[in-house]
């Protein structure tokens, strides 16, 4: 079965300027891959690809096999923008029912459900509707089609929280039923509660993607350690090669970030007597600002993405 989504060498410039530089990628079917980085890291640029909507200056890219801008390919797709351009004079009902008429398979008692779920009044005219309000109109006519791949680009951005909620309920239950789920987003912890694995890019290059659960292994870790007598003096615990950072602030007391296996770390410390030792599972954030906050960062190995050699980014 071909990959949902299959970039392969993905490149596009804007003159001089490389806004996305070589990424490549798969997502399987039926997965729900998060797309994270901040603002100007080349999200937006890589999804209007993905969607056809912008032509790479190198590379491609294929959703379930075929161009993105084959029809066949769009009726399986729904799609929601980062900066949503909508037409302002009909009314909501108006505007669903045109998409509608652009694709088949639109099951109008979903469409309804939706509508009352995501709290959209479609007796309004689309001008008089909130950034909120019309990203919630975007979202009905993403979904209301039962897509097989959802490509979403901030789809949470001007919600409110209890809508927010109520779309990742939605969402888990698209992706319950077979759908292929690829979101960007700021919120993290959305991106943990709903998607298997995640995409990490940053200045156009992916630095990490991999299952939620091996990214935060792979980033980052604080070790908090008390020592009861003795304690390791810096330039032992620096030599380490994955101590990235240390504080001593209080004495006997050290905070430690580590990247890697613990296994230098724990073998040195337990050469002195610790009282006490504490090593959180870093959440999907950590992890993220882990990954961003290192200066070289290789990208961590994972099942989605295509074969060869990690580079550094």
């Amino acid at each position: 079965m071909s990959p949902a989504v299959e970039c392969n060498n993905l490149t596009k410039k804007f003159g001089s300027f490389t806004a996305v530089d070589d990424l490549s990628l798969n997502v399987s079917p039926g997965s729900v891959v998060g797309f994270l980085g901040p603002n100007g890291a080349g999200k937006s640029t890589s999804i209007r690809m993905m969607v056809g909507l912008s032509i790479p200056s190198a590379g491609t890219v294929r959703l379930f096999g075929a161009d993105p801008r084959a029809q066949k390919t769009r009726e399986c797709l729904g799609y929601v923008p980062g900066e949503l351009r909508l037409d302002e004079r009909p009314t909501v009902r108006e505007t669903l029912a045109s998409w509608g008429r652009l694709r088949s398979g639109v099951n109008s008692a979903y469409r309804d459900e939706l509508i009352e779920r995501l709290s959209v009044d479609p007796s309004k005219k689309v001008g008089s509707l909130s950034t909120g309000n019309r990203r919630k109109v975007a979202l009905v006519g993403a979904l209301m089609a039962r897509p097989d791949l959802l490509i979403l680009d901030e789809p949470t951005s001007g919600l409110d929280p209890l809508v927010q909620h109520e779309f990742l309920t939605i969402l888990a239950e698209a992706a319950s039923e077979g759908a292929t789920i690829f979101l960007s987003s700021h919120i993290l912890s959305e991106v943990e509660r709903i998607a298997d694995s995640a995409v990490v890019i940053r200045a156009g290059e992916i630095v990490a993607d991999g299952p939620i659960g091996d990214l935060r292994r792979g980033a980052a870790q604080e070790f908090r350690v008390a020592f009861s007598d003795r304690s390791p003096s810096a330039g032992e615990l620096r030599r380490l090669e994955g101590c990235r950072s240390l504080e001593a602030e209080i004495p006997g007391e050290m905070r430690i970030e580590w990247v890697g296996p613990p296994g230098p770390l724990l073998e040195l410390l337990s050469r002195y007597g610790i009282s006490a030792i504490t090593a959180p599972e870093p959440d999907l954030e950590t992890a993220f600002l882990s990954y961003y906050s290192t200066s070289e960062t290789k990208r961590t190995s994972s099942a989605q993405r295509r074969g060869g050699d990690p580079r550094e980014s």
